[in-house]
């Protein structure tokens, strides 16, 4: 059963606004945290050490969302889709905002960062059920043909969410003095995700639910426990789901995060540089996400991926000696064509991994081994890079590195069928 075609447009759209104010919300906290969190929250520190546990703040989320995901995904596989968007859009938007009027440490002491931490945990809640539904509406309604280009749109919402929160703080930071961005000039991206959160809010309530819930819905085969039923019935699937991911994650966070750190680091060069180069590479991905998913429709999502993969492993040996030219356009080049190589996985990467679970466990299954990997890959991977550059003193180690863990993705991909072609609607798959 598909949508119409207006329905179909309005659910993908639906889809890619509410990610996008998700992760507008996820990395304008990370961005906050690293310039004004730290003296705002931890001033009895010395500089260093209140950035450290502002950070720590920070890692907070990747801990939540996979419990988000597994909450989420017991209720999106027995309540519906639709009503799960709803409450995680609110859950996100709600705690942006109050992080945006929350007292500073002078204000209430300790309370003031034990109330940070709360909120970003609650920011983690929610991105942690909000990509398993945004991907699961789009992929389950229209033309079975477009699936991977349908699904890519919420994948879209990364580097969009990137884009917004960054050009936005940057440009606040840029018109306003030292002293009034730190007084309340920061509050304003936050407090404007409150008004935002009503514009997602809007188009989402518009939506139908996914036909192919309303199926499952109609015959009674709802399942009573999701989760434990994935864990019995689909444990390769799982597998592959969280295997296929690590490599993306650590690829990405190594192309986007470390190179901050690497930048401003051992190069000595002024953060702008890193920040914008990464800016100009996440607007290209708006375009380069549903490209591969378009792609994926076409040759497959495995070889799609693949070619990402083995584009990255290739790639990450010319993209730090790029990096130490100090020429801004090479830098840039490197980051473009790094996240280019990121698109051709994260493109199909959606509709892949949720194309393994049948559709009564689909949101369960597909939030589990999404979100658990993003501990492994994204929470861990500038630690261990920075590690590993502290210990070799070579960025070798650290190409190595992300080549280990996209051999793994390779190994992920290998052990899952061609999900392509799959029919959503029969029987249901085991693995």
């Amino acid at each position: 059963m598909a949508s119409s075609t207006s329905q179909t447009r309005r659910v993908i759209l639906a889809s890619l606004i509410g990610t996008s104010l998700e992760w507008y919300d996820f990395f304008l906290y990370t961005t906050a945290a690293t310039l004004v969190f730290g003296k705002l929250f931890f001033p009895t520190f010395d500089p260093l050490n209140a950035t450290l546990l502002a950070l720590t703040t920070n890692a907070v989320a990747f801990v939540a969302r996979p419990l988000g995901g597994i909450i989420f995904g017991h209720f999106g596989d027995r309540n519906g889709r639709k009503t799960v968007l709803v409450v995680t859009l609110l859950l996100m938007g709600v705690s942006t905002f109050l992080i945006g009027v929350l007292p500073g440490y002078d204000s209430v002491g300790v309370l003031a960062p034990i109330m940070l931490a709360v909120l970003r945990f609650a920011q983690g809640l929610g991105l942690g059920g909000e990509w398993g539904g945004a991907v699961i509406m789009s992929l389950e309604h229209g033309d079975p043909r477009r699936r991977g280009f349908n699904a890519s749109w919420p994948q879209v919402g990364v580097p969009a969410g990137y884009v917004l929160a960054t050009a936005l703080l940057t440009i606040l930071s840029a018109t306003l003095s030292d002293a009034a961005f730190l007084s309340w000039g920061w509050r304003v991206p936050f407090l404007l995700s409150g008004v935002l959160v009503f514009v997602g809010l809007w188009v989402r309530l518009r939506i139908t639910e996914s036909p192919l819930f309303a199926q499952v819905e109609q015959k009674g085969a709802k399942a009573r426990m999701p989760l434990v039923e994935v864990l019995r019935t689909h444990p390769r699937a799982l597998l592959s789901a969280f295997t296929a991911r690590i490599g993306v994650d650590v690829a990405f966070y190594t192309f986007t995060a470390y190179i901050l750190v690497y930048l401003t680091g051992p190069l000595g060069l002024d953060r702008d540089l890193g920040l914008n180069a990464v800016l100009i590479a996440s607007a290209l991905q708006l375009a380069l996400i549903p490209l591969f998913g378009s792609l994926s429709d076409r040759f497959g999502r495995r070889r799609v991926y693949l070619a990402g993969a083995i584009g990255a492993a290739v790639w990450v040996f010319a993209f730090f000696p790029l990096l130490e030219t100090r020429s801004f356009p090479l830098i840039v080049l490197a980051t473009a064509v790094a996240l280019l190589c990121h698109a051709a996985m994260y493109g199909p990467q959606a509709a892949f991994i949720a194309e393994l679970f049948s559709t009564r466990l689909r949101y369960s299954g597909a939030s589990m081994g999404y979100q658990v990997a993003g501990i492994v890959g994204g929470g861990l991977a500038p630690i261990i890079a920075i590690k590993l550059f502290d210990s070799f003193g070579t960025t070798i180690a650290v190409s190595v590195y992300v080549v280990a863990a996209l051999a793994i993705t390779a190994v992920g991909l290998a052990i899952a069928p061609e999900t392509r072609d799959v029919d959503l609607a029969g029987v249901p798959q085991r693995a």
